[in-house]
Parts: C-alpha cells; structure tokens; sequence
C-alpha cells in the first residue's frame, strides 16, 4: 500500500507527496509526458535525446552532477514510448538541493550548440552500437512498423533513423523543449523521510514561479485492427536463427490488461511455463523462448521471442508455437496453473513497493495513466481474473490475422 497526498500548483505542476519516515533518503521524481509517441513522425528520436541534453547543463547551473554528488546524492533517467522520467535520491536532510537542480532545468534549460553537438554524437553512437552494429539489435526497428501502420508506436524510442538526430536543430530542439518539459505537462512525487507541509513550501518556492506552457491536446492515430498476418523474413550475421511473433494487446488502463499479462506469463514466464517446457525442455527446439507484454499506455504488444537450436528451421518452431497458442485458445486453463501465475505477478508487485525509488515511479505513473489510485490496485485487479478470461484473452489476442512475425535468420 503506498500512501499519499496531492496538490496542484497554480501553473499546472501535479505533486504527490509519499512520507515514509523509517528511511533516512528522499526521491524526487518528475516524469514528463513525453515518449517517443509523442514525435514527429521526420524528427523521431527526440525525447530520448533529451534524456541525454538535460544532464547538459541549465540557466544556473552548469554542471547537474557536481552539487548533487556532494550531498550525497544519485540520479539518472529513462524515456519510453510514453513517457521521459527523471529521478534524485539523496538524504532526505538535503531533499531542496534536488528541488533546486529540477526546478532550473524545467525553468531554462541550457541550449548551448556545444551541448547539443556533445549530446548528438552520443545518442548517434548509442544507435549505432546498441541497434545497427549488435547482433539482433535492430529487431525492433523492424518489428514496430511491421506490427503498427498508424499508431506512433510504429517507431522505436532511440528513433525511426538515425539521420534525425544528425539533423536536428538548435531550433527543433527547443521547440520540443517548450511544448513538453513545462510544469503543467509533468508530474512530480516527492518520497522519503519528508513532510508534506515541507514540500508544499519547496515546491512553492522552486517551481512555482515557472510558468506553465501552452500545451495543445495531441490526439494520436489510433491503430485500426489488423485484417491480416504478417510476416518478414531477414538474414544477418549472427550466431542463431530467432524468431519474433507479437500480437496487438489491451492498453494498461483497459480492463483487460491483467487478463492478457497474465496470459503471457502462462505461455512463457520461467522455466515452467508452456512455450518452455515442451519446446525448450521437452522438444529443444529452442535454448531460449519467452514472452512478455509491451505494458504501454496504448494498445500495446504481446510479445513471443525465442533462439533456435541448429538443425531446426524457424517454420518448425513457428508451427510448434502455434500448435500451443491452439491449446491454450482451446482449452480452460487448470486452476493451479491460473494460481501460480497470480503468485508470480504478486510477488512482483511486492518487490515493487519495497524500493523508495520504485514507489516513487510506480505512483507517478499511475497518475500518468489517468488514476494515482491504481498503484494500491493491482493485487486486487490480478485476483479478479478468472480462467475463463485468460481464455477470452486468448481468442481475441492470439489469432493468426493479430500477428506480426519476424524471422531473423543466420547467414549460412
């Protein structure tokens, strides 16, 4: 159970106050609601860029690591498809040093072109290293527009082509600076050994005189149903044949989200699952096989993905993962088996709760998401899926026309 206030400041900025007074540490944590589904489609790429550009410095302060580093404190970042969220965790005794370092960036970030360059030539070689010159990098920067037409989810986070970070702006820059990363189009927890009068004050004083931001209402595509499988064949120099099959899935706010995460826990969470245990255990087709749901915003993927061992073709293992999606389609699940995946996703909600920082996160993207409320939820939410629901799921999910399929094969 994470408990918590809330107020809102007079220029738009949401602030959620969780106090827990057995640890000695604060996080401040302010997630912005922008990913990359929020880009242009020709200058993809951005909000992860600026994970990168505001650690570069802002209006008074030229180096954001230095005055954190002695206080005690750590920080980092993350961007998603749906949103960009940064965190400080430090002593709670020097909690206003992390409202002071925040507050300036959002108030002015630095657009030094050093900066930008810097920044650029990082995010560039993070593209090339870790999606064009890995192996199985680029995965995803085939998968997406293969599964999606319309929706922006079409693109990856690091961005649809590297060339739109080479040619991006100073200009382009900060006009994406001042569309997204405004107080009204943020939310911020403040967690730890605090008080909430205390960071009604500190909030007051570091972020209330920055002025909200005209923020237009985006309404995005909305991806229309697939009518028909889909299936790309690729060769490259890597050491297996892999396979990738997703299907279109619930978003996190529908009522069906458990049911279809559950689902993808049944067929390949750990070594007892399904996908597993007859085609990695029993059959070894594969060394590895998993599956796991995208858990965005919108309608997101499930996703099935596994090795080949030699001497299989991925035809045979795709007939082999069919054949199992037909059985759990068909058939109630038992139970037990309904039972122990419940236990797992509880198990995962608990470690989640025992975290300062992952408190922090979990409630700022809940209120994301429409309704701070779900982050005490998700227990009861998990219980109240039923077999005859994972069945359903099933149907509407795993059907054959629901499906992207990628067959990333060696070089013979």
């Amino acid at each position: 159970m994470i408990a918590y206030q809330h107020f809102v400041l007079a220029n738009g900025l949401e602030v959620y106050v969780h106090e827990d007074k057995s640890t000695p540490l604060a996080v401040l944590n302010i997630l912005y609601k922008v990913g990359s589904r929020d880009e242009d489609e020709e200058k993809t790429g951005f909000a992860h860029l600026f994970e990168h550009l505001m650690f570069g410095g802002s209006k008074h302060i030229a180096s954001y690591d230095e005055p954190l580093q002695r206080v005690g404190g750590d920080n980092n970042a993350f961007t998603s498809t749906d949103i960009t969220n940064y965190y400080i965790t430090l002593p709670a005794e020097n909690i206003e040093t992390a409202f002071w370092l925040e507050s300036d960036r959002m108030l002015s970030l630095s657009f030094d072109p050093g900066v930008l360059e810097v920044q650029r030539k990082v995010v560039i070689e993070e593209f090339k290293q870790r999606y064009l010159n890995q192996p199985y990098g680029d995965v995803w920067l085939k998968l997406r527009p293969l599964a999606y037409q319309e929706h922006p989810y079409k693109w990856a986070t690091i961005g649809k082509d590297i060339s739109h970070i080479e040619e991006a702006t100073l200009q382009d820059v900060e006009a994406f600076f001042y569309q997204y990363y405004v107080p009204n189009n943020a939310i911020m927890v403040v967690a730890g050994n605090i008080d909430f009068d205390q960071v009604v004050a500190l909030a007051e004083k570091w972020f209330g005189p920055i002025p909200g931001g005209k923020r237009d209402s985006r309404t995005l595509p909305v991806e229309p149903p697939q009518q028909e499988k889909r299936v790309m064949h690729v060769e490259a120099d890597v050491p297996l044949d892999a396979l990738y099959k997703v299907y279109h899935m619930p978003g996190r706010t529908s009522e069906d989200y458990e049911a279809a995460d559950l689902l993808s826990d049944i067929l390949g969470r750990g070594n007892s699952s399904r996908l597993f245990r007859k085609l990695v255990k029993e059959k070894a087709y594969f060394s590895e096989l998993h599956a796991y749901v995208t858990g965005s915003a919108d309608p997101g993927l499930l996703v099935i993905s596994g090795m080949l061992h030699e001497g299989i073709t991925l035809e045979q293992a795709d007939q082999e993962i069919e054949a199992i999606l037909e059985e759990i389609k068909q058939e109630l699940i038992e139970s037990e088996e309904l039972e122990k995946v419940k236990n797992q996703a509880e198990t995962t909600l608990v470690f989640g709760e025992v975290e300062l920082l992952s408190r922090a996160m979990n409630l700022a993207n809940a209120a994301m998401l429409g309704d701070p409320e779900t982050v005490n939820q998700g227990s009861a939410r998990i219980q109240r899926v039923t077999a005859a629901d994972i069945q359903r799921m099933a149907r509407t999910i795993l059907r054959e026309e629901n499906s992207s399929t990628l067959h990333y094969a060696a070089k013979r």
